[in-house]
């Protein structure tokens, strides 16, 4: 299969990575000249130190090389999604497009209604995977799993491109974009309140209550209860948020500082985007009210 994968940081190289093993002749898009030509040059990413990359990834910066290809993953962060979904649009060809870009933008919207709004209405095109991964580890081939969420044609684009993770599939797109920013934004609480000194007790409390926030938000917006247990769900939000290694868990920490994150934190957006869903739904949610305070 031809895979395009759009995004070349760490976790969209991680995936073109993936994906080449599984044999597939992978363009990996980025949006630097000059880091295409270095990743293409030195066959790897900085970000990725020490993985090469295998010989069937095309690194270009030029977005018309993937209109011949049979499947886009699409990997920006979040912040960037809209502009780099611009870019591609008269390169877009009708196939489908898994959105690996885990959140929502700070307006509210999640990624597969801005990919709606700058590609049309894309019935049955659209997927979204998420799930408990570190790009390093998928980079270097140890055993992971994802969500994968869409229709039929895009499952079985997914089952090709991404054949080497464990996929749990469902048809719950919204859930698993409720999942992916959801346990962004608790990893943000969990990383602040352990710095605070708060017991294991606490902690434990904590996560319950605004995991549990998040399933009540999915529910009022027709997800199943079902995909908050999944890999998209608690085994990414246990991921998140116990590791150091999870940028939204340190940012917590720099925040219960006083200090300003580094870096792109999904977690951030999401806190305001949900907040603002959570409001105008009139759910109540104390614990993202919380987060919504902090990160002002």
């Amino acid at each position: 299969m031809k895979v395009g994968v759009i995004g070349a940081g760490a976790w969209g190289t991680a995936l073109a990575i993936l994906s080449a093993r599984g044999g597939n002749d992978v363009t990996l898009w980025c949006y630097d000249t000059a880091d295409a030509k270095t990743m293409q040059k030195s066959r790897e990413n900085a970000f990725l130190p020490g993985i090469k990359l295998p010989e069937n990834i095309t690194v270009t910066d030029n977005m018309a090389d993937l209109s011949g290809v049979e499947v886009w993953l699409i990997v920006p962060p979040a912040v960037y999604f809209r502009e780099t979904v611009q870019k591609g649009r008269e390169f877009y060809k009708n196939q489908p497009v898994i959105i690996c870009t885990k959140g929502m933008d700070a307006s509210g919207k999640f990624m597969s209604e801005i990919l709606r709004e700058e590609l049309g209405p894309m019935e049955g095109k659209i997927g979204v995977l998420s799930g408990p991964q570190f790009a390093g580890e998928v980079a270097r081939g140890e055993p992971s799993g994802s969500t994968i969420a869409g229709g039929e044609g895009v499952i079985n684009a997914a089952r090709a491109a991404l054949a080497e993770l464990t996929l749990q599939e469902t048809d719950d797109i919204r859930g698993v974009e409720i999942c992916g920013a959801g346990k962004n934004a608790v990893a943000i609480l969990i990383g602040y309140i352990d710095t605070m000194g708060a017991g294991e007790n606490e902690r434990a409390m904590r996560v319950t209550q605004a995991w549990g926030e998040m399933v009540s938000l999915g529910r009022a917006n027709g997800a199943n209860t079902e995909t908050f247990l999944g890999f998209c769900g608690l085994g990414d939000l246990f991921l998140t948020a116990t590791s150091t290694t999870s940028r939204n868990y340190s940012a917590g920490i720099a925040l219960s500082q006083g200090e300003r994150p580094n870096g792109t934190i999904e977690g951030i957006s999401a806190i305001k985007g949900l907040s603002k869903i959570a409001a105008a739904q009139g759910i109540s949610m104390p614990n993202l009210e919380f987060l919504s305070q902090l990160v002002e």
